[in-house]
């Protein structure tokens, strides 16, 4: 389906589901520079635009988690630079993130959301700037970071392994972060085989295998169904309320109500 065609259905469907016109804006906004930018079919990337739609007036309604008391920083980034040449694509970016708290990362097309990630993840070198973590470290990439040939017990285990779990352990707490997901893991299907959205179901799974104290999730609900969307927040929830440090990659500006901090990396000159 055209870009266009889908993002005019999106916007019809957003008005009939009784969402506000600034968050419907900022929803068709940040999705139009989502497709834009990664060239994806938009049905592969996020479904029918009725379903879509659902989704986002469902999100608006949802309660924002239970507020835990903000713990010790467990996350701290001071001062990061990063160029491309000539372009600079982060200037001077800080951001802390205590225990039991959830920043989500949001910005214009191109604004260096995923590179910002990535510096914080370690597998980016900033210019400068530095990024400190107080604990151990979980990162779910936007897309890649699973192995074609492995199935994903397969995985399970040898991200477990990293972990230092038992191979028992590593299975069986994998299907269960799977279960949270309405996903059953077990078979013999390589991952190569997966749909888009299951295969970011198991990056989230890997992403908090072994209990890390800091999360890093870059756009992790990409080819999500509604009920999986709902459930990936249910997952924040209860990462934060078990003291994790969660930064949530999004270009679903209405879910601030459901975060402690938010980093805007649009440009001051491109904000309205």
């Amino acid at each position: 389906m055209r870009h266009d065609t889908w993002l005019d259905a999106l916007a019809g469907e957003l008005r009939r589901h009784g969402v506000a016109e600034p968050t419907a804006g900022n929803v068709l906004a940040e999705t139009a520079a989502h497709l834009w930018e990664s060239g994806d079919d938009p049905l592969r990337a996020f479904g029918p635009p009725q379903a879509y739609a659902a989704t986002v007036a469902e999100s608006v309604r949802l309660e924002p988690p239970r507020r835990v008391p903000g713990g010790p920083v467990l996350l701290e980034v001071a001062g990061i630079t990063k160029r491309y040449g000539r372009r600079t694509v982060l200037r001077e970016v800080s951001l802390a993130v205590r225990a039991g708290e959830v920043a989500a990362v949001v910005g214009a097309n191109g604004s260096g959301k995923s590179t910002f990630l990535g510096i914080c993840a370690g597998l980016v070198s900033p210019d400068r700037g530095e990024v400190r973590v107080h604990g151990s470290l979980g990162y779910c990439p936007q897309g890649g970071g699973t192995s074609d040939f492995l199935v994903p017990d397969e995985h399970f285990l040898l991200v477990g392994a990293g972990r230092g779990l038992p191979r028992a352990q590593a299975r069986d707490t994998g299907r269960a972060g799977a279960a949270a997901l309405d996903w059953d893991p077990r078979g013999a299907t390589q991952a190569r085989h997966l749909s888009g959205g299951t295969r970011q179901k198991l990056n989230l799974v890997l992403a908090g295998l072994g209990d890390p104290d800091v999360l890093l999730l870059d756009e992790p609900y990409q080819g999500f169904d509604q009920g999986s969307y709902l459930d990936f927040w249910q997952q924040v929830r209860r990462w934060r309320d078990a003291g994790k440090a969660i930064v949530v990659v999004t270009h679903l500006l209405n879910t601030r109500d459901g975060v402690d901090t938010v980093l805007d990396l649009t440009p001051r000159e491109e904000r309205a």
